[in-house]
């Protein structure tokens, strides 16, 4: 329900269908063009991953932050539906070439965040974490803080794994991301459930 503290992102699906033709138009338009047109006037021409972190509100799209980095846990159900091999984007970024085309998978993402009880506040770490090898096909899992020691992981951070899955729908998506999610064992993991809740 919102109520609790603020955290770093707790889940995130993709595409996320707020963000419409007429909303990209328009950041593209009044916040991305801009930004890059007022680096290079200044001679500060960017080259590399420019992370636009953005809220939709009543007014229209809004600049909360940027990053010189891939956004987490954006990044993990945005880029596997990138067919195009990011090496050609990131070499035609750094040698300055012809950018190639990009394509995206029709399938849907959705990832939760398994975090250690008490983040964002105080927690504990060194919990071991069982079932990571026992995960259906499909289910990507991405290690946020985590320790690998004597062939077993442990908790060593506040946001510890993204759990992501993907489907022809959202639905999909959502129901085998939280199963997997379901099947990790560890005493000292929580994640929440209403990931993606607003437009299932």
């Amino acid at each position: 329900n919102d109520t609790g503290l603020n955290t770093g992102g707790m889940g995130t699906i993709a595409p996320n269908p707020y963000y419409t033709k007429e909303i990209a138009d328009e950041c593209m338009e009044k916040i991305f063009l801009p930004t890059i047109n007022a680096m290079n006037s200044e001679g500060r021409t960017f080259k590399g991953c420019l992370y636009f972190g953005l809220m939709i509100t009543p007014n229209g799209p809004k600049v909360i932050e940027y990053n010189c980095r891939f956004g987490d846990p954006e990044t993990e159900v945005v880029l596997p539906r990138l067919e195009t091999d990011i090496y050609d984007v990131f070499s035609a970024v750094a040698d300055h070439t012809p950018m190639p085309e990009l394509k995206w998978a029709e399938q849907v993402t959705m990832g939760f965040v398994m975090a250690s009880k008490g983040y964002p506040g105080d927690y504990e770490k060194g919990y071991e974490i069982n079932g990571l090898d026992a995960l259906p096909e499909g289910i990507r899992v991405f290690h946020m803080g985590t320790s690998f020691k004597d062939g077993k992981f442990y908790t060593s951070g506040g946001r510890v794994l993204m759990v992501v899955g993907s489907g022809s729908d959202l639905q999909e998506a959502h129901d085998k991301a939280l199963a997997a999610v379901e099947s990790i064992e560890c005493e000292n993991l929580f994640y929440r459930r209403d990931i993606g809740w607003r437009v299932l």
